[in-house]
């Protein structure tokens, strides 16, 4: 719960309460109605609560059930109803509608999901205004009966009395929800619904639950506005009414415990105060919420909070570990599990073969590590055996139960869980809580059940320790540094109990002490007889630590064995080092051209906010030179071409071009300056025809006859010219390759930057584009090229470096590269006589 969790929020709550009552009772009049509408402003507020600020949805239409609840308790009462039970009713109406709305909401995200609520005000009020035998029409219903208990009748006051009340149970009964499972799983399903999968929960039923506990709110506050007010008709729920209840929720402090109230006490009372510019009430609302999205985007309560909390950090205790909890005998189903089976699997993507008859066992209390150039299928293939993707043939087998087309939490329960290539914790709930949502795997209880208790706290700490998290636990985790976060959501997936773990890319961004204790853990993990399976680009850390390697390339398995076994595969070192098959035409005389650096990188380091993933690199492209950047996956060839290009801001070093310092320039001003990249992936825009995006490519260069370039460039490419009029999507991945080269000739760059334009294309394809790359290299165009098949690439450059764990390794001329064994190693790790 976002607030303090012992008796002081109760004791709070209470307070907050009595203040209500006790100002009933001081007042008189008009003040009672004041009063009474920032309860059921409140009482509003809490369901948009729950609904913003922990099940992360907005909504622009709760107005709508506001006059559900309004109607219902109207019509009930006015044929003879109990006030009391028409009140219970109405909350339950508001609350089964809108669970019922979230159903095609929920199909949607962002602007959508708001239109959709937007839809749902309209259809009521409409609904109201044609519905004259049950409503009145615009007419409305008028001369309810007043609310009675034990034979008194309800004034002013006693009406404003019960909707204090009521507003503080609301406000006792969300911190309950917040505080608990439900309100936990919301906030997990807020910051990343796909771990959320991945642990259990069922991301539908969670966002219905928070759709209808908010309805249900919002229908007992109309319900309670109907008798306040005697008469109620279609303009008492004007659509502006949904914008001030959102409002007031983001004024106060979304997600907070009194942040409803505080911003419905500054919502209803300005106005008030305010009496004189009764008619600029939206005006002046809206300057409040820019305001307070400019000061204070977390709202008053929110940005209060923050202030109380920062000393959390310092003043934490770091875990022990020491809690007296066996893991071995926590985690015993696991040991006791069967292996994963992987039979014949395959999946396309828009006629692309991602994963083809891809085959492999995962036994417990071993490491099982999938490997494979860039565009292998790796990734493809975790998503299938975690439920993410489903394949159109094949099976994934987990003992007796067949999970190849299950949904993702359904396989999470059945025992496979997942870590992600960039860790996907739940960044505003702190690092205990997310081991602790973990521990339920996917199993709530009522709405109102508790969180934690002393026991479950004991196994998160141990579960953290064991990771060798050594951090504090009640901090939250979008805090933490990167190394920690690798630990902490090994330590969620952990807490499932699962059986099989599944880890893509754990090492990535960890400097070298950092992985040789990440690999002491798997180690350990799958000691305690879970199935590791492993996706790692890192070959040292791969060879060094798994049973069994399954080699991908192109989607199909190639090779699988140990260690040793596949690293001297034909097979495996053509689909690293690139096929024989494939050609090159290297140049007919050796370059001597000068050596004067046109792009030079002194001393670069880079990386994505945790330790650089480049470390000081020094490398130099002449003019008219083609020089090849090679290394395995995550070595930090791409790193480095963000770097350059200024799409990516180095930690330390400079980028020279012509001796000029970019290397703190913005990527508009680098490309201005001469560099022109293709970046991983083509990137070509979409929705626009070929030749657009090939005048796109000279936007730099001002006043040309574009035309006569686009004609010029199209020579070398004919291929596009048959395209010309086609949207850039409808082309090939090879079509696509050479617009983005086209485009960015275009540019008539200093130096083109290529970033893997060889990846997922086929051999021919290959060729073809090299040959295209060859002439633009003997035209003496400046290219800096990075490719996975570096045989290939050392065919066509000049020179090369060597990346290897973001260090230059190597340095030569392409023919001395391609003989040195260190490229290998570089690729497929050290074997065990070379160490």
């Amino acid at each position: 719960m976002r607030g303090p969790s012992s008796l002081l929020m109760p004791a709070a709550i209470v307070a907050v309460t009595i203040a209500g009552c006790a100002i009933a009772f001081a007042t008189s009049g008009y003040a009672h109605l004041v009063l009474s509408l920032v309860a059921l402003t409140t009482i509003v507020g809490v369901g948009l609560n729950i609904l913003l600020g922990l099940g992360g949805q907005i909504s622009l239409g709760h107005v709508g059930f506001y006059a559900i609840g309004a109607y219902a308790v109207a019509i009930l009462t006015l044929h003879g109803v109990n006030f009391w039970l028409a009140l219970a009713a109405a909350t339950l109406l508001a609350g089964a509608l809108g669970g019922l709305l979230a159903l095609p909401a929920l199909r949607v995200k962002g602007p959508y999901l708001a239109m959709v609520t937007i839809a749902f005000a309209f259809i009521v009020q409409h609904a109201i205004i044609e519905w004259k035998d049950l409503t009145g029409g615009q007419n409305g219903l008028m001369g309810l009966p007043p609310p009675s208990l034990g034979g008194v009748v309800l004034g002013e006051r006693e009406m404003a009395l019960l909707s204090v009340v009521l507003a503080g149970a609301a406000l006792a009964i969300f911190a309950r929800i917040a505080g608990g499972s439900w309100g936990k799983a919301m906030v997990a399903v807020r910051d990343s619904e796909v771990a959320a999968r991945s642990l259990g929960l069922n991301p539908v039923v969670v966002k219905t639950m928070a759709f209808a506990l908010s309805a249900a709110f919002t229908g007992l506050a109309g319900g309670l506005f109907a008798p306040l007010m005697m008469f109620i008709a279609p303009d008492s729920f004007p659509f502006s009414q949904s914008i001030l209840f959102l409002l007031a929720v983001m004024v106060g402090g979304a997600g907070w415990v009194f942040g409803p109230l505080v911003g419905a006490i500054i919502t209803v009372m300005l106005p008030e105060l305010l009496s004189g510019l009764a008619e600029y009430r939206l005006l002046m609302f809206g300057a409040l919420l820019l305001a307070v999205l400019w000061l204070a985007p977390e709202g008053v309560m929110g940005s209060l909070a923050r202030l109380g909390m920062r000393f959390v950090a310092r003043s934490g205790r770091p875990t022990t570990g020491d809690r007296g909890v066996d893991l071995g005998a926590f985690l015993r189903a696991s040991r006791e599990a069967p292996g994963l089976v992987v039979r014949d699997v395959g999946l396309s993507f828009g006629g692309i073969r991602a994963a083809s008859g891809v085959t492999f066992t995962a036994p417990p209390r071993a490491v099982t590590s999938i490997i494979g150039p860039n565009g292998a299928g790796k990734t493809t293939v975790l998503n299938i055996v975690s439920g993410f993707y489903r394949p159109e043939t094949g099976s994934v087998a987990l003992g007796a139960a067949e999970l190849a087309r299950a949904s993702a939490w359904r396989v999470a329960r059945a025992g496979i869980t997942r870590t992600y290539q960039t860790t996907q914790l739940f960044e505003s709930m702190t690092v205990i809580e997310n081991v602790l949502i973990a521990l339920r795997g996917g199993r709530l209880g009522h709405p109102f059940s508790g969180f934690s208790g002393a026991a479950e706290r004991d196994v998160a700490e141990t579960l953290l320790a064991f990771v060798g998290y050594r951090g504090v636990c009640d901090v939250p985790a979008g805090d933490l540094p990167h190394v920690d976060r690798r630990l902490v959501e090994i330590a969620r997936a952990l807490a499932t109990r699962p059986r099989v773990l599944l880890l893509d890319e754990p090492a990535a961004g960890l400097m070298r002490a950092d992985k040789t204790e990440l690999s002491a853990l798997l180690r350990r993990i799958a000691d305690l007889g879970i199935a590791v399976i492993l996706v790692e680009h890192d070959m040292a850390m791969v060879m060094g630590i798994s049973d069994h390697v399954v080699v991908l390339d192109a989607g199909m398995v190639i090779a699988a064995g140990t260690p040793d076994e596949v690293r001297h595969e034909p097979r495996v070192l053509a689909a690293y080092l690139g096929d024989a098959g494939l050609r090159a035409r290297p140049r007919l005389r050796e370059w001597t051209g000068s050596r004067d650096a046109v792009l030079a990188c002194v001393g670069l380091s880079a990386g994505y906010g945790a330790a650089p993933v480049l470390d000081s690199i020094d490398i130099d492209i002449c003019e008219g030179e083609m020089v090849a950047l090679l290394g395995a996956n995550g070595a930090g060839k791409s790193t480095a071409m963000r770097a350059i290009s200024g799409l990516l801001r180095p930690v330390d070093g400079n980028v020279l071009l012509d001796d000029a310092s970019i290397g703190a320039r913005e990527a508009h001003s680098i490309a201005y300056a001469g560099l022109a990249l293709v970046p991983e992936g083509r990137q070509v825009f979409a929705e626009l025809s070929v030749y657009d995006n090939i005048l796109l490519g000279a936007y730099t260069r001002g006043r040309i006859d574009r035309r006569a370039e686009a004609e010029a460039v199209l020579k070398r490419f004919p291929r596009l010219r048959e395209r010309i009029d086609s949207r850039a999507g409808l082309l090939s991945g090879g079509e696509q390759q050479m617009l983005a080269i086209a485009r960015a000739l275009m540019a008539k760059p200093r130096v083109l930057l290529l970033d893997e334009p060889s990846l997922g294309l086929s051999p021919a394809m290959v060729n073809e584009l090299f040959d295209i790359l060859a002439e633009l290299r003997d035209e003496g165009v400046t290219i800096l090229l990075v490719d996975q098949m570096a045989a290939l690439a050392l065919t066509v450059a000049d020179r090369g470096y060597v990346l290897e764990a973001g260090r230059v390794v190597r340095t030569g001329t392409a023919q001395e590269l391609a003989g040195d064994p260190a490229l290998e190693a570089a690729y497929l790790g050290h074997s065990e006589a070379a160490e």
